[in-house]
């Protein structure tokens, strides 16, 4: 067996979905994880699936033909690597007012550190006491053993305050 990860985007109508799970069936693959979701008009997601070595290329060549109907697929074979046991969990959550920097401050404090980004998912949501729109985002990361805590918290608080949003490590 070998794994893919297939990268869709198309215009949003009714039996995409459908579509690519009976051309990955057809060819004997296994859906196993995927996130997809409709983003600016349009339908977008990441599948990971599994198919016979044997039956890859033939599968590959199926998704693209899906081109004609509008949905653009990229199809990568997964590098599977084995991550290191010293690697620490943990969420951050965060809420405030929308504006321009929040995804890059918070980032940019996150690969100083060496955290990596293992999920990250924002919306915008309107707010329950006022019309605003406020940005929400969870994050799942993954940071090295020697991860100073402290002065995560401290560089979160930071960003935090200058933005004035509320974040959350756990």
């Amino acid at each position: 067996m070998t794994s893919l990860i297939l990268t869709v985007i198309g215009p949003d109508k009714p039996g995409l979905v459908e579509c690519l799970s009976q051309t990955i069936a057809a060819h004997d693959g296994n859906w196993l994880e995927s996130a997809l979701s409709r983003l600016g008009g349009k339908f977008a997601g990441i599948l990971v699936i599994k198919a016979p070595k044997a039956k890859a290329a033939g599968l590959t060549s199926a998704l693209l033909e899906l081109e004609k109907s509008g949905l653009k697929i990229i199809v990568e074979t997964a590098d599977e690597q084995d991550r290191p046991d010293t690697l620490q969990s943990f969420t951050l959550e965060l809420i405030g007012h929308d504006k321009p920097g929040i995804v890059r401050e918070i980032s940019q404090a996150l690969a100083q550190r060496h955290i990596n980004v293992e999920s990250l998912s924002t919306e915008l949501v309107s707010g329950s006491m006022s019309a605003e729109l406020l940005f929400k985002a969870q994050a799942q990361l993954l940071a090295p053993e020697s991860l100073d805590f402290d002065d995560l918290q401290s560089a979160i608080e930071s960003i935090a305050s200058d933005l004035m949003v509320d974040i959350t490590l756990n």
